[in-house]
């Protein structure tokens, strides 16, 4: 943990399991941003075999996704020197486009999990607003020295009823609604009222 996101790391990775070293640096011609790409995709594997959505099919939405970031923040404990390393190293502005794509991608992946099946706009704002929440999440997880990881949480758990108290809001605004005020309706009453 020690020699962070580097070659000496990967050297010493790859002969622990006994790949030539040489061969490993091949893998990851991108250096850092390779590798964390390589953990989170792992990540994203082993969650999507743990959790199929069979698995999740019977829990209400709020449920999937947090057991979902759930099953990801026990998958990185105890790497929380490796996952602050690699959060300072996304956030660096040549690396910003590529940690987009990588939350980007792990939330899609925990919302086909879920069992979402959106074609419109639904399908890209779920996809930033968890992407958005799980990052929150992370950087809070990292630095997070409760027993259990209490705070963390206990931060998800907020953040998961701000999305639905949203999403509630969004929906009834989206909803056309006959008991809601229309001033169109209004205007039209005025002009040609009822006999």
């Amino acid at each position: 943990m020690f020699d962070g996101w580097s070659h000496t790391a990967l050297d010493a990775a790859a002969e622990t399991v006994g790949v030539d070293p040489a061969v490993a640096r091949l893998a990851f011609p991108g250096g850092a941003m390779d590798m964390i790409a390589a953990w989170i995709a792992g990540v994203d594997a082993d969650m999507a075999e743990a959790l199929p959505p069979v698995v999740l099919a019977q829990l209400p939405i709020r449920a999937r996704i947090g057991r979902l970031i759930r099953f990801r923040l026990d998958a990185v404990r105890g790497c929380e020197e490796a996952l602050t390393r690699a959060l300072a190293i996304m956030a660096m502005p040549q690396n910003v486009p590529a940690a987009l794509r990588f939350g980007w991608r792990s939330a899609d992946v925990m919302w086909r999990l879920a069992g979402d099946t959106a074609t419109d706009y639904n399908h890209y704002t779920k996809r930033a607003i968890l992407a958005g929440l799980y990052a929150a999440t992370l950087a809070v997880f990292a630095q997070d020295e409760t027993a259990g990881k209490a705070d963390t949480l206990e931060f998800l758990d907020r953040r998961i009823d701000g999305v639905m108290r949203f999403e509630k809001a969004k929906s009834r605004w989206l909803r056309p609604d006959t008991d809601r005020f229309s001033l169109v309706r209004f205007l039209g009453r005025l002009r040609y009222p009822a006999s």
